[in-house]
């Protein structure tokens, strides 16, 4: 097998994808398996197909926008949908818009699968799972409130629902129990 820059998109340890416009314009054989789908399943898809809801799908790309940093990197936790069985699982996405000021014309993103060491436990709403990855993170309620364009009394709602749902008593715990199989 010769090494080139093919081989080495097709062989890496992550899913990788090309994408445009918010659209799959090429991926790599891990993500398909990560996914548990065929290539006609995400080449020329949206990126909608990966997510829970389309809600989740919207209000992500808002929040790549808002959060790509000056050369036009951003990355996150969240949870995504496999394709095949519709399973939940958590997700490492990194990545970068090869034009930070139109931050969804053409990108370079990588997915790895933390279902080995994150499992989803409880049923969560779409933006209970966004408060959760952002909790992960260390921001604090302000912080995720102006993040996702809420107040941070909202936020401590939702907060107080996860910590309810996980049987946490402190943040501390809950995002420990987030983390852990």
């Amino acid at each position: 097998m010769t090494l080139d820059h093919r081989t080495a998109f097709e062989m890496a340890p992550v899913g990788l994808v090309i994408s445009a416009k918010r659209l799959i314009v090429d991926c790599n054989r891990q993500l398909l398996a990560m996914f548990g789908a065929a290539p006609e399943q995400l080449i020329g898809q949206s990126f909608e197909v990966m997510y829970p809801s389309p809600a989740e799908f919207e209000r992500t790309g808002a929040r790549i926008v808002a959060s790509l940093d000056a050369q036009g990197y951003y990355a996150d936790d969240r949870v995504m949908k496999r394709l095949g069985s519709g399973e939940l699982f958590w997700c490492h996405v990194s990545g970068r818009a090869l034009d930070p000021g139109d931050p969804h014309a053409e990108g370079i993103w990588s997915f790895e699968d933390l279902s080995s060491r994150r499992q989803i436990r409880a049923e969560l709403t779409a933006r209970e799972r966004e408060i959760a990855a952002l909790l992960i993170e260390g921001l604090t309620s302000k912080l995720i409130g102006r993040r996702l364009g809420i107040s941070p009394r909202t936020v401590d709602v939702y907060r107080a629902r996860l910590m309810k749902k996980y049987a946490a008593a402190t943040t501390p715990e809950l995002v420990h129990k987030l983390l852990v199989a």
